[in-house]
């Protein structure tokens, strides 16, 4: 019996006409509008596929990307040009077309066999050499190429225009909570999640050497850190302060190449080594126990593989209406099937509805995210998925993948 929720291009599920969020204003976005490759190479991705013979970057190429000149000079496919904006049939798959990839069965033990093993894989991640996204990657891909990128969004282009094989990326942390925006990317772009990698974070405190610990007066560090160190930052000389900037290791950077005095970094022991900084404390991070959720990336769907634990995330929306999320997540519970995350998010395309209790009052349409503990092969997943399908109004299995059940 074929597996109804397998797919070979998609995990997605799009049981009824998917709601639609608007075109983002202008329609395609022109190459020099921030998705052309010429921003890829100042992030440092474009730079790996340069080395790619025109060949076998058109062999791999799929299908109704044509390459077309971009405005300064340089070939990119044409659906580079436009990361969409809305969800979107083409993002999911009806269940017809789902037969394939659970169905299959993986021999490796290692997900990243699939891509060229000998070479080793291109792995997208936010950030700087030493930031905490290329250790994640390093820990996930231990044989890989990383590639840094300067915003979440040019990773995910990265990896859906083949510039990239995967992508590493924050997800959740244990004090600072979902990371949203990757969140909303997840839904913007063909990929699928194809593994997770818990990764404990130890922030350090990182200025140039020579100083007192008493002079700093301002830390820099991406937002997400800042939380996380934020009751030592406070009580740090008083109370330093906080400015927020788009990387750990590019702040330790910056400092670095601008001779700062009085301003420190929080990052890690590995951007103090990279960048010549020296660490003035060590484990600053509020909680001990700072951990943060990375998601592998991936263009295909992994196809289960035999006695592991595996995770599928999906994300789904109900009609507003009493008892809908109650219903929702029964079809799970009563199939036994353990939820590890349930979360809900405002719809950024129709945020505001009438509420259908009374038609007058007004409410917010939600988005529905929800990991649990089951594999897309198992036939209670594709029981209680079938379920859920009759009163969702949009449905999308974001990967079935390996639980990372490692010891930190």
């Amino acid at each position: 019996r074929v597996p109804m929720f397998a797919t070979h291009t998609a995990w997605g599920l799009t049981p009824r006409a998917a709601p639609v969020a608007p075109r983002a204003r202008g329609g395609r976005r022109s190459a020099g509008h921030g998705t052309s490759r010429s921003r890829l190479e100042r992030d440092g991705c474009a730079s790996l596929a340069s080395r790619r013979a025109a060949v076998t970057a058109s062999a791999s190429r799929p299908s109704g990307s044509t390459p077309v000149p971009s405005g300064d000079g340089n070939v990119v496919p044409d659906a580079f040009r436009y990361a969409p904006d809305r969800l979107s049939k083409k993002h999911g798959t009806s269940l017809g077309a789902a037969q394939a990839a659970a169905g299959a069965v993986d021999p490796s033990s290692d997900p990243s066999q699939s891509v060229d093993p000998k070479k080793g894989i291109r792995v997208a991640y936010q950030g700087m050499p030493g930031a905490y996204s290329e250790a994640a990657a390093l820990t996930a891909y231990p044989n890989c190429e990383p590639c840094p990128c300067e915003q979440f969004e040019n990773a995910f282009e990265a990896t859906e225009q083949w510039t990239a094989d995967r992508a590493v990326l924050p997800f959740e942390n244990s004090l600072g909570g979902s990371i949203h925006r990757n969140y909303d990317l997840i839904l913007n772009h063909r990929l699928h999640i194809v593994g997770e990698v818990y990764f404990k974070v130890r922030h350090c405190l990182l200025a140039l050497p020579g100083q007192d610990k008493a002079d700093i007066t301002r830390a820099m560090s991406h937002p997400q850190a800042l939380a996380q160190c934020d009751g030592y930052l406070t009580a740090l000389n008083g109370g330093v302060v906080k400015e927020a900037v788009d990387d750990t290791a590019g702040a330790a950077a910056h400092i670095k190449q601008n001779g700062l005095l009085g301003v420190a970094a929080v990052a890690s022991s590995r951007a103090a080594d990279l960048y010549g900084m020296e660490v003035y404390d060590s484990d600053i991070q509020d909680d001990k126990s700072n951990v943060t959720r990375f998601l592998a990336l991936s263009r295909e769907p992994l196809p289960p593989r035999p006695n592991v634990p595996y995770k599928t995330s999906i994300a789904f929306s109900m009609k507003e209406t009493s008892g809908s999320l109650f219903k929702a997540l029964a079809c799970f519970a009563l199939r036994d099937i353990n939820l590890t995350k349930v979360e809900s998010r405002p719809m950024r395309w129709n945020p505001v509805t009438q509420s259908a209790e009374d038609g007058t009052s007004m409410q917010f349409s939600y988005l529905f995210y929800v990991d649990f503990s089951a594999s897309m092969a198992d036939e209670n997943a594709q029981n209680a998925l079938r379920q859920l399908q009759e009163n969702a109004t949009f449905l999308r299995v974001l990967g079935s993948y390996p639980a990372d059940d490692s010891r930190l």
